[in-house]
């Protein structure tokens, strides 16, 4: 059997779908649990994912509020075991460039396609006179 078969099996960690009694930390926990990609489903939060791995990150988030961590470095905690891909705001440096200036480069290459083909067509109604 699968491992990734027999992790579905086990019972929810305590907080992956309990809240927190006190409404403060449940409230610090969710807004960073919003901030969370879930890892299987990629699409979604932590917050709104049921994925057994969804669920255990939840948990280790409301326990780690609870215990009095600050969301930052339950952040960062996370960061570091699962990578940058977890956090819907990647930091900038060399491995998310391409992501952070992506749009720049694309905007600017369709500014100057643009621009020359523009310039192309009224060289070409100019001729024609």
């Amino acid at each position: 059997m699968p491992s990734s078969t027999a992790q579905d099996r086990l019972p929810p960690a305590p907080y992956a779908y309990q809240q927190l009694r006190d409404p403060a930390e449940e409230a610090k926990a969710k807004a960073l649990m919003e901030t969370l990609r879930c890892l299987v489903c990629q699409g979604q939060s932590i917050a709104d994912s049921d994925a057994p791995l969804a669920g255990d990150m939840r948990h280790e988030v409301r326990t780690k509020i609870a215990a009095g961590e600050s969301p930052d470095a339950i952040r960062k905690w996370l960061v570091a075991r699962y990578g940058n891909w977890v956090s819907y705001d990647p930091p900038f440096d060399a491995a998310t460039a391409l992501l952070w200036l992506g749009p720049l480069l694309f905007l600017a290459l369709g500014g100057w396609l643009a621009f020359g083909r523009f310039r192309r067509g009224d060289a070409d109604g100019e001729g024609g006179a």
